[in-house]
This record gives structure tokens, C-alpha cells and sequence, in this order.
């Protein structure tokens, strides 16, 4: 019987720490350091991803092309694909001197675009309320993986 009891009021203890008296709103997240916006950075870059993936146009042919025939020399640009590896959507900024493209790139799937080659070039990008750089100098097809 003594156990009983004790058992009852132990439970009875844990049981009033979760009651909301006042009928106060409970706090399920914390406002962020200010300065710091990493949610409204995932939400544009879903926004941004959903914009582009309409009328993005991917160089599939010409991207095959390059990778089957081994960057042929003649040929003055090469191929960059990106393989997204994360939950999330993406955008890619590749941009070079007289070169800017972004390509949307969907939660474990492959972006791809054609690029002149023997120039140096930034790629950057949100996945997943992390941020992607890198500056490449591209003379022959890269590929890259990116997960989170």
C-alpha cells in the first residue's frame, strides 16, 4: 500500500509541473539573435527555387556531350554539374567575369549548366540555412556532391 501511495504522489508532482496555469502561450521556439536570419534565408531560397524551376532550361544535351566525349579541346566550354545530396532545395550561383547563372537544384537531384572554360569561378548557395562558397578555376568537367 505504501508503495501505492508513493507511486500516486510521485506522479501527482510530475504531473502539476506540466500544467499551464494562467492558460499563458507556451514557447515552443526562441526568437533568434538579432542579425541573424537563417529562417527568412530558407524561406527566399524556396521562394527563389520555386521562381526558377518555371522557366529554367537545363543544357542536358549539351552537358551529355561534354561528359561523353571527354572535354574535347576544340570545344572551348566544359561542364559543371552539382549533385544535392541534402532534404532541401537549392539554388546555385555560378558567376565568373562575363558569366552569371543560378540553377535550381531540388533535395537529391543533379544541377548542371555549361561554362566557358580556363576562368575562375565562385559558386555559392543556401541548403538547408547553410551557406555554400567555393571559387573553382574550371579547365574540364567538375562535379561536386553537396549534402547538410
Amino acid at each position: 500500500m505504501k508503495k501505492l501511495l508513493a507511486f500516486s504522489g510521485i506522479s501527482l508532482i510530475l504531473m502539476s509541473c506540466s500544467v499551464n496555469y494562467g492558460n499563458y502561450p507556451i514557447r515552443t521556439s526562441y526568437p533568434s539573435v538579432s542579425g541573424n536570419t537563417s529562417g527568412n534565408s530558407a524561406m527566399s531560397t524556396e521562394r527563389e527555387y520555386a521562381e526558377l524551376i518555371k522557366t529554367y532550361k537545363p543544357e542536358t544535351a549539351a552537358v551529355l556531350n561534354d561528359l561523353l566525349n571527354e572535354d574535347s579541346p576544340s570545344n572551348p566550354n566544359t561542364s559543371i554539374s552539382v549533385e544535392n545530396k541534402s532534404p532541401c532545395n537549392m539554388v546555385l550561383t555560378v558567376s565568373s567575369s562575363g558569366f552569371f547563372k543560378k540553377i535550381p537544384i531540388g533535395s537529391g537531384k543533379v544541377g548542371y549548366t555549361m561554362v566557358p572554360k580556363n576562368k575562375n569561378y565562385s559558386l555559392s548557395g543556401m541548403l538547408c540555412n547553410s551557406s555554400y562558397q567555393a571559387n573553382k578555376f574550371i579547365t574540364t568537367s567538375y562535379a561536386i556532391k553537396i549534402s547538410n
